[in-house]
């Protein structure tokens, strides 16, 4: 009796699985078979085999195969019952193979069998089986002549539409654009993409900056592909942490755990450097503010004080007030805020050098002092204490910085803080260099209002490093331990970019003179300094 049901079992699954496509599936078909074979009163085997075959049209042709077995006992009669049904269904597909079937075997009985098992186990008992067909979709391509087909490739091509821009492109903002930024401005954007390539490989000036954002600037000005709008991984990744202040609070975390207060903590006057420093921010702000009254630019106050956090060279803290304060000009602000901190090397350095006499610049400070640990450790909570109580529009930022210092210095979390120092914050780097590097796209890099605002940018960051470094020159007026003015341009916050460039230019006039650590001071405090100088512009202008 068992082979008997196999091999109806199998003729089933043969016939139905080899249904040809061609057939039209316009009726639907039922078909039972029962097989009824007694040996004596005792047992009783029935055998059932049911199909059905459904189709919706004549054209859709997609066969859903379902086969399924079942074997039970009832009671002690040795009845045995074996239900084999199929079903071809075609609900919304189309396919032109026939259906393939594979079959797993399930054992499923409901009482106790009298049938041993082990002479069951090899029969298809339960199983269900269901063939899909594959989808198949209408030919919509209409064929061309071969050279035609070559003329339409060469008009997709990068150089059409540098050379002939179509006059229906958008820029990744969804703005209609000029022929001049569709073609000449592109090609102008990549040429000066390859020269920050060269500034950041062949000079050495900040490449884990300078890379991320020239590239990101390449990647925006390839025409067609979009790389920078809404739905382009650049455009993705400017919403993604810089739109929303994510990226700024990460860093300075990460710069926080990077941090060592040694420096300001054992010379403490040197802090009134880094706050010299932030006149570039204030100094910047009332000059906008005063072009605007004239007629000369049209900016409201808050967006001088948007642009005027630029001075203090400080990338993240230039987004987080540009996207409290200005968002429509967050891109413009973020693009010159890191381009000058990639570049304080080619800035600074003529400025320094202009304020200074060679015996001034060789200056030698004295061996800073020991800082106890628990100096480190209560001095970000002292500093925090008095944000939340004075100026709490700006603990986001210094309570992130101090954040990942207190963690540096607790010394108990090292996994944490490697993890800032290293991974945290070079992954935030790349994306937040790629982010600020997909605003140097030709329409909107190469306007009026972009070019005014760095503009506004280089002259707030030169007066910062030109206050810091007479500020140093006025504290020397006064008896006491003489300062490097040098160390003064690193009151702005570009940590630690300023403080090596300070100790780079003295070691030009003095191979003994190591200024780092000394600039590290003045260089911390500017960090701090500029998180205030926003918690101030947030506060009055918010």
């Amino acid at each position: 009796m068992r082979n008997i049901i196999q091999f109806l079992v199998a003729i089933s699954i043969f016939a139905f699985a080899n249904l040809s496509a061609d057939e039209v599936l316009t009726e639907k078909q039922n078909f039972t078979m029962s097989i009824s074979l007694k040996n004596n009163p005792s047992a009783n085997q029935d055998v059932t085999i049911s199909t059905s075959l459904e189709g919706a049209t004549s054209s859709q042709k997609v066969q859903n195969l379902t086969v399924s077995t079942s074997l039970k006992e009832e009671n002690n009669s040795k009845v045995q019952k074996l239900t084999v049904s199929t079903s071809i269904s075609n609900p919304t597909e189309v396919t032109t193979k026939p259906a393939v079937v594979i079959a797993t075997p399930i054992i499923e009985t409901g009482v106790q069998p009298v049938i041993p098992v082990e002479k069951v186990k090899n029969t298809n008992i339960h199983s269900e089986t269901v063939a899909t067909s594959s989808t198949h979709k209408d030919e919509t391509y209409q064929g061309k002549p071969f050279f035609k087909m070559i003329g339409d490739f060469l008009g997709t091509t990068g150089i059409a539409a540098l050379f002939d821009p179509d006059p229906n492109e958008l820029s990744a903002t969804g703005e209609k654009m000029s022929d001049f930024h569709k073609g000449l401005g592109r090609v102008i954007m990549i040429l000066i993409t390859f020269l920050l390539f060269w500034l950041a490989i062949a000079r050495g000036f900040e490449p884990l900056l300078l890379l991320p954002i020239a590239f990101g600037g390449l990647l925006a000005n390839i025409p067609i592909a979009g790389i920078a709008g809404e739905h382009g991984f650049l455009g993705v990744i400017y919403h993604m942490g810089l739109s929303n202040e994510l990226f700024p609070i990460i860093i300075f975390m990460g710069v926080g755990a990077m941090t060592d207060f040694g420096p300001l903590l054992s010379n403490p006057k040197t802090a009134l450097l880094g706050g010299a420093a932030q006149f570039g921010i204030f100094g910047t702000l009332i000059g906008a503010a005063t072009l605007s009254q004239m007629g000369l630019v049209d900016f409201t106050l808050q967006q001088a004080s948007a642009i005027s956090i630029i001075g203090g060279a400080d990338g993240p803290t230039s987004i987080f007030i540009a996207t409290k304060l200005s968002p429509e000009l967050l891109g413009a602000i973020a693009v010159a805020s890191y381009s000058y901190m990639a570049m304080v090397p080619i800035i600074q350095p003529p400025i320094m050098k202009a304020l200074t006499t060679e015996e001034e610049r060789k200056i030698k400070m004295k061996t800073l002092r020991h800082v106890t640990r628990l100096e480190k450790l209560v001095f970000p909570i002292v500093v925090l204490m008095l944000a939340i109580l004075l100026l709490p529009e700006a603990t986001p930022l210094i309570g992130a910085f101090m954040f990942g210092n207190f963690l540096k210095e607790s010394g108990v979390v090292e996994r944490l803080n490697d993890t800032l120092q290293n991974a945290l914050i070079n992954i935030v780097t790349i994306f937040l260099g790629l982010g600020v590097g997909s605003k140097l796209a030709a329409d909107q890099f190469l306007v009026p209002q972009t070019l005014f605002i760095m503009a506004l940018g280089v002259i707030a960051f030169a007066v910062g490093t030109a206050a810091g470094v007479i500020m140093a020159k006025i504290m020397n007026k006064f008896p006491g331990p003489k300062i490097n003015p040098l160390i003064g341009s690193a009151g702005v916050s570009a940590v630690p970019m300023a403080a090596r460039v300070s100790n780079k230019v003295g070691m030009e006039y003095d191979k003994t003179n190591m200024l780092l650590m000394h600039a590290m001071g003045p260089n911390v405090a500017g960090v701090i300094g500029s998180a205030v100088a926003a918690g101030v512009l947030l506060s009055i202008f918010k």
